[in-house]
């Protein structure tokens, strides 16, 4: 059970103004119940705390010394004609002289939402006095209002540090973007100044007559140039995307030739790698072709260069309706990642071991990308011992 020094700091009563809500009610009970003073006693371990009062100033005195603190447990209201008549308080300081002449008190409980006490709502009198059963009702109904007072005031309380959080938040996802813009920026300069060269070294190649020649030849040469012309167009696509946030330019696309066009860039490193890739029958989605072509190429790299020693890569890329999505699938036959680092494995910089290959920079972009597209993406355990890749896309 929480201690009334926590419960007392929740609602940050000895640290911050009243306010004219519980200085209003603290008179207005005066007013009804006919009495000159009132106040709301919140104890804490050892003292109690007077954090609005009418009639006298607010003050401090130790828990032993209260009044309030003797009936501290009482569910209900208490009220006493006469305290120098009654056992419970008639040694008490506030009532004897040594710190005031008490006679009439009546107090009811103030707790919080769950019930709890942490004080009472007070009145009293330096003459003997008596309530009517409107007046006792009333005081009851009076420090219930209380509780709800201070419970307002804890949730506006709690609501702004969570708005000042936001904002915080916000503002630094504003820097953050901005600085992803000029990060993309720079990589997409960086990219493309190689892959200029690439791609005029290819069209005089093209041209050479000992290419034209050679079907062969030819052939790997106009696939250098359609694959650096969609590497031109994806770094163009992934920097509109930065820049505009995340938002994508969606049309109808068939998955089928996004595959096609990974698998076709990426056949150097199948082919070395003696990798098997097969392809199921892919929907068409609305996406961005440029974008999911991109967590393709990401995924299906993974799967072919991530292989148990002595083994060769056999990848499967298949969908299946699930509901209202598409779920895409690439399984491998690979090294597998443990149940525990999945989830962590599409954030930003995170790698299988210290020891793999990359940046830990490919599943967080498709994590990012496939997000955007309204979907999820996530990893389990295949079949054949490796890893099966899936995101969603809504139908």
């Amino acid at each position: 059970m929480p201690t009334y020094d926590a419960l007392i700091e929740r609602y940050g009563v000895l640290d911050r103004a009243p306010g004219r809500d519980l200085q209003s009610l603290v008179s207005l009970i005066a007013q009804i119940c006919g009495v000159p003073h009132a106040v709301i006693n919140i104890l804490s371990s050892n003292q109690q705390h007077q954090i609005v009062a009418h009639g006298i100033e607010p003050a401090v005195c130790a828990r032993e010394d209260s009044m309030c603190a003797v009936v501290m447990d009482d569910p209900e209201p208490v009220i006493v004609p006469d305290a120098s008549n009654d056992v419970r308080f008639s040694s008490n300081p506030f009532v004897n002289g040594e710190i005031g002449d008490v006679r009439f008190y009546a107090s009811a409980p103030v707790t919080t939402a769950d019930g709890l006490a942490i004080g009472r709502l007070c009145v009293f009198d330096v003459v003997p006095h008596e309530l009517t059963d409107v007046q006792q009702r009333a005081l009851a109904v009076m420090a219930s209002q209380v509780t709800d007072m201070l419970e307002l005031r804890y949730r506006s309380q709690a609501l702004e540090d969570s708005l000042r959080d936001l904002t915080a938040v916000r503002d630094e996802l504003r820097r953050s973007n901005e600085h992803l813009i000029q990060f993309a920026g720079q990589v997409s300069h960086d990219l493309r100044t190689p892959l200029t060269a690439i791609l005029i070294n290819a069209e005089l190649l093209a041209g050479e007559p000992a290419v034209t020649a050679d079907t062969g030849v030819s052939e790997m040469v106009l696939a250098v140039k359609e694959a650096g012309h969609r590497m031109d167009a994806m770094i163009e696509e992934m920097l509109t995307f930065a820049r505009e946030n995340g938002r994508l330019r969606l049309s109808p696309t068939d998955l089928s030739t996004v595959v096609s066009s990974v698998v076709r860039d990426v056949a150097p490193l199948i082919m070395r790698e003696g990798a098997e890739v097969k392809v199921g029958e892919l929907p068409v989605v609305l996406g961005d072709p440029d974008l999911l072509y991109s967590v393709v190429l990401n995924l299906l790299t993974n799967a072919v260069k991530f292989v148990r020693p002595g083994e060769k890569a056999v990848v499967s890329i298949t969908a299946d309706r699930l509901d209202r999505h598409w779920r895409v699938r690439v399984t491998d036959n690979g090294i597998g990642v443990p149940p525990a680092r999945r989830a962590a494995m599409f954030e930003l910089f995170a790698r299988q071991d210290e020891h793999a290959s990359g940046h830990g920079i490919g599943l967080a972009t498709a994590r990012r990308i496939v997000e955007a597209h309204g979907g999820t993406i996530g990893m389990e355990s295949a079949a054949e011992g490796g890893t099966s890749v899936w995101f969603d896309l809504p139908v």
